[in-house]
């Protein structure tokens, strides 16, 4: 008999004020309340101040949308990050109301595939707390782009397989074409969604009495979205423009690499976090960590899985079935993506162990818990499994969730961000900026080039316009460049000085050469000469094989070059014959100035 065949349920039976629905909607009202002190110290990090940038730099086009991100397709993502640049730009209370909202309408997703599956059954809430309670989500709530591609897809796939459900029960088509909606939602979000239809296939195949003839159209209509979906997701994957300046090149990593990603993923990742773990946890900067298995709890953690797989076969007449859809959904789905797309730039041991890349896998493995634990007609409870097995769970993901929490998370982000746009609301309004990168805890420049430039991440939130430039060149008034902690300081040259004479000397048609203290290297450095002159003046300057012309102004006043040389032995000459004067040189690299007044005078304090 078939888990149809034992609970026929209405469409809205859910909604009804019985006790376990009750408790359902408590237990959802705890999991947001103790998530909500986590999500509310979350920032934006890294590839969120890159999306945010792009969609300000773009019209809500077609192109736009349709971008790949290194084999992504996620139109729906861009439309938020397009759609938060002109709400706030880094509105982070914004943020934290959608992620909320997400969980809440993902937990409910849930419950809804499983009241129609078994009905108001009190079996149903293991599964479910198992989802609320998991671990193998809570890194990915801290991370604003993974949370809109995740969460909405963890909301379409329970609504999805639900509407597909109604369709098997009642023959209508058009929960069929629900399905078929709530499909495309989610391929709209995350390139993991092709993969609900054949879940629906085999929960019919197993749980609903059989693919039978009559249910053709659905499947028809499934596959042709699919179809769809690969029509537009290959061309594009192969087109789109990256950071690089170059398009994806998808290949497979060497074999001893993706099986290295692909027993850590599993092992260390899947079957850790769905024990309780990780434990432990490995911070990627203040605001972010991976899972840090220790290897006794990851071969612990196998031990009990195997069992556990092993007593729910010997016990459930599907049980094999339902483990065997997970796996089936792990490798292709989880594995196989990262593989292809990252995993060579981030390793096994960094990608193995990143729960973002399987915490939309949790709302899977909810269903699949339900399938293969709850008893039905003519089989007996597996308390004796169940209730330690729960209750060694839980204690590991309140421990590991809460080890979770004790990262500074979006705090130092943030600092540095509203102490920017203070800074560059404070500022002089004939404002200079000397763009340079941000501090790596706020956007990698090995990642992100020059979206982790100061004027792509704070350019957005000046109160009003600043003029930014790359590199010195000629004399700027109010010049200023950003430290560490997002303050506005002026700009120091460090590196050789050489000093003024008696006197500033005059500068004529041939060069005048200045010995340097040491030899500089060859490179790209920044000249600051100080000059009084009767009028404006155009100086040459060389080091080495390199030179630049610099524009000096009338009176006293500090001009730059950058010039590419090296040497120890600059050459200055005024090719137009004005005869300026030149006092101190400084020959080095551009930096905040460790003394003088910033802007403001402390960091702020979120």
């Amino acid at each position: 008999m078939t888990a149809a065949s034992e609970t026929v349920v209405e469409p809205r039976q859910w909604l009804r004020g019985d006790g376990v629905l009750a408790a359902a909607m408590v237990m959802v009202a705890v999991q947001l309340v103790w998530k909500f002190d986590l999500v509310r110290r979350t920032y934006f990090r890294q590839d969120d101040f890159t999306f945010i940038a792009r969609g300000l730099e773009n019209d809500l086009t077609w192109d736009y949308l349709m971008r790949a991100e290194y084999g992504h397709l996620m139109p729906g993502p861009f439309g938020v990050h397009w759609a938060m640049g002109r709400l706030g730009v880094y509105n982070d209370v914004l943020m934290h109301v959608i992620t909320i909202v997400l969980m809440g309408a993902a937990a409910l997703a849930l419950l809804r595939l499983l009241f129609l599956l078994y009905g108001s059954r009190p079996a149903i809430l293991i599964p479910f707390a198992f989802y609320l309670l998991t671990p193998m989500t809570i890194s990915s709530l801290s991370w604003w782009a993974v949370v809109i591609e995740t969460l909405p897809f963890q909301v379409a796939l329970p609504m999805a397989l639900a509407a597909h459900v109604l369709y098997v029960r009642t023959r209508r088509l058009r929960h069929a074409l629900a399905a078929a909606g709530w499909t495309v939602f989610a391929m709209v979000f995350f390139v993991k969604a092709p993969f609900i239809p054949v879940l629906a296939f085999v929960i019919t195949a197993g749980w609903l009495g059989g693919v039978r003839k009559w249910q053709w159209p659905a499947w028809a209509l499934y596959a042709t979205i699919v179809a769809g979906y690969a029509a537009i997701l290959f061309p594009a994957v192969f087109t789109s423009v990256q950071l690089t300046n170059d398009t994806v090149q998808p290949s497979l990593p060497p074999l001893a690499v993706a099986a290295a990603f692909a027993w850590r993923l599993f092992s260390g990742s899947l079957v850790a976090s769905s024990l309780g773990g990780p434990w432990r946890w490995h911070p990627i900067g203040d605001d972010y960590a991976i899972a840090a298995t220790p290897d006794a709890a990851v071969w612990a953690g196998l031990g009990v899985a195997a069992l556990v797989v092993a007593l729910t076969i010997r016990f459930r007449r599907r049980a094999w079935l339902a483990w065997l859809m997970l796996l089936g959904y792990f490798l292709p789905a989880d594995v196989v993506p990262v593989m292809i797309g990252r995993i060579e730039q981030l390793g096994p041991d960094l990608g193995g162990f990143e729960l973002r890349y399987i915490a939309p896998t949790a709302s899977l493995l909810a269903v699949v818990v339900a399938l293969a634990f709850i008893p039905r007609e003519g089989e007996r409870p597996l308390r004796i499994v169940w209730i330690p097995l729960a209750a060694v769970f839980a204690a590991g993901s309140i421990w590991s969730i809460t080890q979770y929490t004790r990262l500074p998370l979006g705090e130092n982000v943030k600092s540095y961000i509203e102490t920017g746009r203070v800074a560059l609301r404070r500022a002089p309004a004939d404002l200079v900026v000397l763009d340079t990168h941000v501090p790596a805890k706020v956007v990698y420049p090995i990642f992100f080039y020059d979206y982790a430039l100061a004027s792509k991440v704070l350019g957005p939130i000046a109160a009003r316009p600043v003029t930014w430039v790359r590199q010195l060149d000629g004399p700027l008034r109010n010049l200023m460049t950003f430290d560490e902690r997002g303050r506005l300081r002026p700009v120091n040259i460090e590196g050789l000085t050489v000093p003024p004479g008696t006197a500033c000397r005059p500068i004529g048609s041939a060069p005048e050469r200045f010995r340097l203290p040491l030899p500089l290297p060859q490179g790209t450095w920044t000249v600051q000469v100080s000059y009084l002159n009767p009028r404006p003046a155009r100086l040459t300057v060389g080091l080495g094989a390199g030179s630049a012309d610099a524009e000096t102004g009338k009176d006293l006043g500090w001009t730059y070059a950058t010039v590419k040389g090296g040497g120890q032995e600059l050459t200055i000459r005024s090719p137009d014959g004005a005869r300026p004067c030149v006092g101190e040189i400084r020959v080095g690299v551009p930096m905040p100035a460790k003394t003088g007044t910033p802007i403001p005078l402390q960091p702020v304090t979120p």
